[in-house]
């Protein structure tokens, strides 16, 4: 789960993280009182109207804007409110202190899959989108590799501040943050704890000014039930949200073709499959990850279909299942079921391949079942052609 930026500012200062002061707004009236409250006995009236959505590039957009009084904080957020950021509408805005920055650096720890560790990336030129920095200056930017038994310890913390090359009096300072943003992505198990700029303030403060953080939906169910009070249901993705309800694995693509499997690496190589062959049928993509697990019976089955069937995106479903612990007359079963409940909300068509535990059994409740929206396919080459190509035809 990607969290907003005034959430990850919250976080922050959970865990001693330095950071200023920070207040959302969803209104313009609500904003000026936001203002009102930052500037309250400050040394400057100046605040920071900032849009909340889940990308970037908010700045290069007019979604971040400087204010000098709470009345031009209102009107800031009122030019704000309601934009549209890569394909993000703005529902809140965080009015945040200014700073007055000296320099901007960039720290990041995140979950490094291809190595099977974190790895932290520091650079002393920071502000910048960290892609262009990558490219354009590899050089500028530490990558310290970080043993997730060990974490990142004083000495850890102090290797990245020296291959970033910091100042030799600002290493400390700035080591000790990194040790807090540490303690952020260990406890709240994220794997990602970004922060772009890191700076350094004009009397000398290292703060966070700007935060990026993503949680393990996995660890967050089983360790940490107040991570729910973070999720944005407003503008949730509400096939997502009732897959999730319903205990299944499932993101939305943007193709065509409906794809349910058992097991991850099986969905994964049937996405190439469908994708391979929707080049034969006008381009034809899949239009999601649905993986029922090793262990499905037939009310998860029907749970599944239930999802793809609702999608209007979806021309046709493409059902792969290799029988293991998932039985494939199970499999069968809730098909059957799903379309009996469905009725006629149930009218795309269903490629199904079955193979492996009570295959036959499983084809044969099909082909008994005779329900004119299900072909049956015999490979899962032949099955991905035959959705594509129905997919297509739908179109």
């Amino acid at each position: 789960m990607d969290l907003f930026e005034y959430q990850a500012r919250d976080i922050f200062e959970k865990h001693g993280v330095p950071v200023l002061g920070g207040i959302v707004a969803t209104t313009p009236q609500e904003a000026r009182a936001a203002a009102e409250t930052l500037t309250s006995g400050a040394d400057s009236s100046v605040v920071v109207i900032k849009a909340q959505v889940k990308t970037g590039g908010r700045g290069k957009a007019g979604g971040v804007k400087l204010a000098f009084s709470p009345d031009e904080a209102a009107e800031k957020a009122g030019e704000i409110l309601g934009m549209d950021i890569k394909g993000h509408t703005v529902h809140r805005v965080m009015v945040a202190q200014g700073a007055k920055i000296a320099q901007e650096f960039y720290f990041s720890v995140l979950l490094d899959r291809a190595n099977r560790n974190y790895l932290a990336m520091c650079s002393v030129e920071g502000g910048m989108e960290i892609e262009q920095l990558a490219v354009e200056r590899p050089d500028a930017l530490a990558r310290v590799a970080i043993d997730p038994i060990v974490g990142i310890d004083e000495d850890k913390a102090a290797e990245i501040v020296e291959a970033a090359r910091f100042p030799q009096e600002l290493r400390a300072d700035v080591a000790q943050v990194i040790r807090q943003l540490w303690t952020v992505f260990k406890a709240e198990d994220a794997t990602l704890v970004e922060v772009n700029p890191l700076v350094r303030t004009e009397d000398g403060r290292i703060v966070a000014l700007d935060g990026k953080v993503t949680l393990d939906d996995n660890a967050s169910e089983v360790r940490h039930p107040d991570h729910e009070a973070l999720e944005d249901k407003a503008t949730s993705d509400p096939l997502e949200a009732k897959a999730k309800a319903n205990g299944l694995n499932y993101v939305k693509l943007d193709g065509e073709v409906g794809v349910i499997g058992n097991g991850a690496g099986l969905v994964m190589s049937t996405l190439d499959v469908v994708a391979y062959a929707g080049e034969d049928h006008g381009g034809v993509k899949p239009a999601n990850f649905l993986d029922i697990g090793g262990g499905a019976n037939a009310e998860i089955m029907a749970n599944g279909l239930d999802v793809i069937l609702n999608d209007p995106q979806v021309k046709s479903v493409f059902v792969n299942v290799f029988g293991g612990i998932t039985a494939c007359d199970e499999v069968a079963k809730g098909i059957v079921g799903a379309l009996d409940i469905l009725g006629d909300e149930a009218s795309k068509p269903l490629v199904v391949r079955l193979d492996g535990n009570n295959v036959d059994l499983g084809r044969a409740i099909l082909r008994e079942a005779n329900h004119p929206l299900v072909t049956l396919a015999e490979t899962m080459d032949g099955g991905a052609q035959k959705a594509a190509e129905l997919a297509a035809a739908a179109a």
